[in-house]
């Protein structure tokens, strides 16, 4: 396994990388004065554009939410990689060899970029496929199923065709090793060598959440063929079944914005929902649904605070009833509610909208049922309720689930609920409803999910509370702030232009307000290294944390609209200002002070004269510069 990138290597790509060539993938930008681009904003919707960006310091910043940040952050935040992923990507984009601390050339990199190709060249192969005569099963499969030409081409399905190595011979022509193919998953061995995996079979590319195809599912279509109904690619290095979900890359954005995931159960459920308009649907890649599938979600979705949608369709026979209890049991590592939707007569998506039309898919989604009312009926459901007994047991069974309902408002209608499904007294629910609240699972449960501050102790103080962001557009108006801030903002953007010496002076000087004053430290703390290409993140490391967002504003934020050849002029005229304000504060000190001074004490009244012809000679010159 790779080690951490280097941190050279790091730097190297941000430097090399154009943050508003990759943003302009995602976002139309247009410009908004020398340097500055801006359009609406990707994170949160609105009618008039204010994510600004500046490719000459590498940052953005929406003035509308605060979202803020550089190449990878922005990476990291609309396709919800890693770090490292990220990194990755911008290096592949160009054409950059990382190297990592354990030692030499990327370890996995190339194999890895290798392996993405493979299947990537595997995927135009299969949709070509499909277009040809021996894909006239795949295409009635599809078409049996409501789903065009078009439908095929939107998701990329394509057709595997029933050869022992036309694939095979393919990739070989296009330069790819056997030894790839198999790595990839794309190939098996027997005793007449390697051969195709996928062979007459309906082919649905599974793709990453950034849109990279790492394996495919393949479903059986033939009656001579001996596999099972469906075939997946095996574990690869780019391929792990339990932290991919088959339609995230088309459904991301729509989920990151309503805040709803939609889990079905196959590949053509996914299609079926999009189609019907439902697209914030994905499923799992022939395995359960579990822990790494809720770590993805929860990046997408979001997941920090309550508001969400998780969505589950099950089918109602015993393996779906199965399928819903394993997802109950990790219900609570989301923040988001849970919900069940079980289609009438035991449809699936797909088959719901074959017969029923759009629409009932989505009524499906919009009639869900919450999770806990599904799992308590399922419990209630193993017992014979016309026995005493039985309800004793489907009590003792369900008040752990009303017990563990986080919302405390929603606890009291589902324990009355419990009692008329019972038929029991309301009084005994209550009481094996806090019975189950109180016992030592419980606790833990409350633990992970709902923290409770320690007591404070003799002599302890309340903790502050987070203070909110400090933000540009709530600088006063008054002349000595706005100074302060275009100075501070034409050494973030244009350091080389106002220049080290003259920056030097300036961050010496000074300040009102102070938030910018702080700012004017970290420049000044690192004004040695302003020709790195990384300078302007140091200036962000060196303030405090809550003043970080604060610097990447002012990095950002539109100057005055100016010409190239007016810009020079510009940045440096806002930081000579600066310094002869500062000038002009020390001659009207040392004015003060020789008007206090008694005219005896000729030798302080002869040094406070010398200080004020020294200020005025260093105004003449500042005003030469």
């Amino acid at each position: 396994m790779a080690g951490r990138i280097r941190q050279g290597d790091i730097d190297e790509v941000k430097s090399r990388t154009n943050i508003a060539d990759v943003v302009g993938d995602y976002v139309s930008l247009k410009s908004a004065g020398v340097g500055s681009m801006k359009g609406l904003c990707p994170f949160h919707d609105e009618r008039s554009p204010s994510f600004h960006v500046r490719p000459q310091v590498g940052f953005y910043h929406c003035f509308g939410c605060g979202e803020s940040g550089d190449v990878i952050s922005f990476l990291q935040r609309m396709d919800h990689v890693t770090f490292a992923d990220a990194i990755e990507r911008l290096a592949a984009r160009i054409g950059f060899e990382l190297h990592y601390e354990d030692g030499g050339a990327t370890p996995d990199q190339g194999n890895r970029a290798r392996l993405l190709a493979a299947n990537s060249a595997a995927a135009e192969f299969f949709v070509d496929q499909l277009r040809t005569g021996g894909a006239e099963p795949g295409r009635r499969f599809l078409g049996e199923r409501g789903f065009d030409a078009n439908a095929a081409a939107h998701f990329g399905v394509g057709f595997a065709p029933k050869s022992w190595d036309e694939l095979t011979k393919h990739l070989r022509s296009r330069g790819y090793k056997d030894d790839e193919l198999a790595a990839a998953g794309l190939v098996s061995s027997g005793d007449r060598g390697i051969y195709d995996r996928f062979r007459g079979r309906l082919v649905w590319p599974i793709r990453d959440i950034t849109g990279q195809t790492v394996g495919f599912g393949a479903r059986k279509l033939l009656d001579d063929d001996p596999g099972p109904k469906y075939l997946n690619t095996p574990e690869t290095p780019v391929y792990h079944k339990a932290q991919v979900l088959y339609g995230l890359d088309l459904a991301k954005r729509d989920i990151s914005r309503a805040r709803q995931i939609v889990v079905v159960e196959g590949y053509t459920d996914v299609m079926a929902c999009h189609l019907a308009g439902v697209t914030t649907a994905v499923a799992t890649c022939g395995t359960a649904f579990g822990v790494d599938h809720i770590k993805v979600v929860r990046r997408v979705l979001g997941d920090d605070s309550v508001g969400g949608e998780v969505i589950f369709t099950f089918d109602p026979d015993a393996a779906g009833q199965k399928a819903a209890m394993r997802a109950f049991s990790e219900e609570q590592r989301f923040a988001a509610q849970t919900y069940v939707a079980v289609a009438p007569d035991g449809l699936d998506p797909c088959d719901l909208r074959i017969h029923r039309g759009d629409d009932a898919v989505r009524r499906l989604v919009d009639e869900k049922r919450p999770m806990f009312e599904f799992v308590i009926k399922n419990q209630l459901a193993q017992y014979d309720l016309e026995t005493v007994e039985g309800r004793a047991a489907g009590l003792r069974a369900a008040a752990p689930v009303v017990a563990d309902i986080r919302d405390a408002a929603l606890r009291p209608g589902y324990t009355r609920e419990l009692a008329r499904m019972l038929g029991a007294e309301l009084g005994d629910v209550q009481r094996a409803v806090s019975g189950a609240s109180s016992g030592p699972a419980a606790r833990g449960r409350r633990e992970i999910r709902e923290p409770a501050a320690a007591p404070l102790r003799e002599g302890e103080t309340a903790p502050v509370v987070e203070q909110r962001p400090y933000s540009i557009t709530e600088l006063p108006g008054d002349p000595a702030t706005r100074l302060e801030r275009d100075a501070v903002m034409a050494m973030l953007q244009h350091p080389t232009l106002v220049g080290v010496d003259l920056i030097r002076r300036a961050t010496q000087t000074g300040f009102s307000n102070a938030s910018l004053g702080v700012v004017r430290d970290g420049i000044a703390s690192t004004v040695d290294t302003i020709e790195q290409p990384d300078w302007l993140g140091r200036v962000v490391t060196e303030v405090p944390e809550p003043l970080r967002d604060f610097v990447q504003q002012l990095a950002v934020a539109p100057i005055p609209e100016r010409s190239e050849r007016e810009l020079a002029g510009y940045a440096r005229g806002v930081a000579l200002s600066l310094i002869d304000r500062d000038l002009l504060r020390r001659k009207s000190e040392l004015l003060g002070r020789l008007q206090r001074t008694d005219a005896t004490d000729r030798e302080t009244y002869t040094a406070l004269q010398r200080g004020l012809v020294q200020l005025e000679a260093e105004r003449r010159a500042l005003r030469e510069e």
